[in-house]
This record gives C-alpha cells, structure tokens and sequence, in this order.
C-alpha cells in the first residue's frame, strides 16, 4: 500500500499542532508502508519507505494583492502544483484547510480515496476572519467542499465528530475517532536545565508554562489576565510566538507589559523552540496551563502529561477527553458565548478561575506529584503514536478493500 499526505506543515517547518500530528503520524506510518508526503517549502528528501516534497509558497505574481488574501490566493497555487506530478497513491489523507484543495483535485483528477483529519474546523474559528479577511469565506468553501466529498473522515475527539456532523452534511459511518498521540521516548522527563539557565528562569521558584500560538483559539490573553491573581512567587513563563495578526501580537505585547508593572517574574519566550528546549521546560514546570477557547484535541497538553507535569486547562472540546479532572489535572469550566467569537461571557472570572486552579497545584506539592504521575499512565495507555498508525492504516486498508470491489 502507499499512502499520499497533503499538508501545510512538515519538518522542518512546523509551527503548530497539526503540523505535529503529521511529523509523527508519518515517521509511524512509513514503518507500516510507503508514504510520499507533499508539503509547503523546500523540503526534497527520501528516507527508506518515506518520501518528502517541499512546493514553494512563496509566489511573486501576489505580491500586489490584497495582503489578507495572498495566504488563500498562494495556498490554491500551490495545492494545483502539488498535483503537478503524476499521484500513483491508493490512498490520498489530507492535514488542514492549506491541504484540502489538493486533496479536492487529487480526488477529481485522479478518482483515488479521499481521507481528511479534521484537526480543526472552520465554522468554529471565526476569528480567522481577522487574519484572513474575505479570504475566510474562502477557507471555509475549501474546508467544506473537502469534507463533504472524502471517503473517510477522521476526528480527532468525539467532540470533534460532534461538531463534524453538526456543521456538515456528511454520513456518520464515514467518520472515525482516532486521537492524537506522542512519541512515548522521546516526551519524557529529562534532567537537563540549559534553556531554564538561557532564559533566566530561577530553577528555586515555581513555575507555571503555557506554550503556544498568539491566537485566539490558544486562550493566551486569558492566561496573561490571569497573572495577578497568581501567587506572586511563582513564575510565568510564557513559550509563545507565531502571532496570526499583527494587531494580536501588539495586542499581547501591550498586555504583557501592563502586567509585568506589578511583578517581575515574567518570562516570555517569543520564537519557536525546538523539541529537547520544550522537553526541559515542561520537565521543570510545577503546572502547564492550556487555557485555550476552542481545542479540538489539545496535543500540547499530552506533551506535558508526558514529561510528568500536572495540567491546568479549560474545559472546552477534545481536553475534556484528555485531561481527566482532579485526576490528572483541573479542568476550567468556561461560559462560553454561543455564537461567534466563542468568547468567555465573564473573562475575568475565567481568568481567575484559571488562577485558582494554578494556585491550587503550586500550593500542594502532594497533589501535584499524584496528577503527574497519573497523566503520565494516562499517556502511555491512550495515546501512544504506534498504535494510533495502526488504527489509520485499518481505516486505509478498508478504503482500498472498497474502492477495488
């Protein structure tokens, strides 16, 4: 069998969540078959049963257009030239709206299989509309058109699959639940310190990490409101760059600054760090907040189950299937507006209620050390990478059986 991925996102440009399930979900997959996968960028490489094709993004015949345009009107571009070389796949899995509209011709043009993961979706990400203008209405046609004519659909929650069939005319025998994962060797505690002593993060303090895009989606401005009501002692340590406006990043900038009048022990780390810098943060962190507003999965939080760190995240989504509550962590309950932008109808309350949670594990060392060790156990038996490849290459296996008969 080979397989074909269409995506946005692969090393070593990965920038968010999506482009992490593909990194992995790939390495795992080429030990069960070949893979060919076609990506944004320079990439041109190939590895045993593993293949990589970077396509360019970048395209001067856009550089007068609309600046809220050029993503979506270069993204079509590129899904075409993704199609340019002949496709001998038996399956074809899309990854993102980015990807969708190669996988659309790919199926047109070529009659093959059709498999979208749904690692978000766009009816519930209104406030892509600020990054992307009309180019939004756009996305959302890709992202619709694509899912409504694959063969396959794989969400990665039940909440995901909810939200699949509420927004989508589309056959629930169509899709699968199958979660995200992590690499069980790789995510594990580690005693190094270098980034701590890097980014002058006082190794006698407690710490609480959030790591993540500056978006709306990642509930960062909320975690930001959040620190004054945090015990003074403990650290901030905010892993966050990638802003998907300029206007949001300046709007984070301004917030960061007004609270670090009131306290000094903020540290924020505005770049991309790599994997063994991530590792030790979450190593060392007391408790890692994910407070974002929408999350169909939330790897993130796995990542920190992971390396033994007790989570504090909003009970929104696919986490609410991650995190268990007063188990391996404390889940936020969040009122949330019914329609667009999806935002806490009491912000402040949220930030404190986040708060709370956090002041609650940085001031009980016993229940943080039991919800650790109980997320790590949770990891190793839900969401490891190597089973999850085998329960997608079932799925792909039951597509080549239809399409042959």
């Amino acid at each position: 069998m080979k397989t074909l991925f269409f995506t946005r996102e692969f090393p070593p440009y990965v920038y968010g969540g999506a482009g992490v399930h593909v990194e992995y979900l790939a390495t795992e997959l080429s030990k069960l078959m070949n893979l060919e996968v076609r990506c944004f960028g320079d990439q041109d490489n190939k590895e045993g049963t593993l293949s990589v094709k970077g396509f360019p993004f970048e395209n001067s015949a856009f550089d007068n257009s609309d600046d809220k345009l050029k993503a979506v009107f270069k993204t079509l571009t590129t899904g075409i030239q993704m199609n340019a070389d002949v496709i001998d796949a038996d399956i074809i899995h899309c990854h993102t709206w980015y990807a969708h509209f190669a996988g659309i011709m790919a199926k047109l043009c070529y009659g093959i299989p059709l498999v979208i993961t749904t690692h978000s979706l766009e009816p519930l990400r209104p406030w892509k509309r600020e990054q992307l203008g009309r180019g939004y209405d756009a996305s959302s046609w890709i992202e619709k058109t694509a899912i409504e004519m694959a063969d396959a659909l794989i969400a990665v929650s039940e909440e995901t699959k909810e939200d699949v069939l509420k927004h989508f005319n589309v056959d629930e025998k169509k899709v699968k639940v199958i979660y995200n994962g992590i690499n069980l060797q790789q995510y594990i505690t580690t005693s190094e310190t270098s980034t701590l002593d890097e980014y002058n993060i006082d190794k006698t303090k407690p710490y609480v990490l959030f790591v993540g895009r500056i978006t709306r989606q990642k509930g960062i401005i909320h975690l930001v409101n959040a620190i004054k009501y945090i015990n003074p002692d403990t650290q901030i340590v905010l892993c966050a760059g990638a802003p998907d406006t300029k206007e949001i990043g300046i709007e984070m900038e301004q917030a960061v600054n007004e609270v670090q009048k009131t306290r000094d022990n903020i540290i924020w780390i505005d770049k991309m760090v790599t994997k063994e810098e991530i590792i030790q943060l979450y190593s060392h962190a007391d408790v890692f907040c994910c407070p974002s507003i929408y999350e169909p999965f939330g790897i993130i939080n796995i990542e920190a189950m992971a390396c033994d760190t007790a989570v504090v995240a909003s009970a929104v989504g696919g986490i609410k299937e991650v995190v268990v509550h007063d188990e391996t962590g404390i889940l936020v309950p969040v009122e949330q507006q019914k329609t667009a932008p999806f935002e806490p109808v009491n912000p402040d309350k949220f930030a404190k209620d986040l708060a709370d949670g956090i002041n609650k594990l940085i001031d009980n060392p016993e229940l943080r050390k039991s919800m650790a060790t109980k997320g790590r156990k949770r990891v190793e038996e839900y969401f490891d990478w190597i089973s999850i490849a085998k329960q997608v290459e079932e799925l792909y296996k039951s597509l080549k059986k239809e399409s042959n008969d």
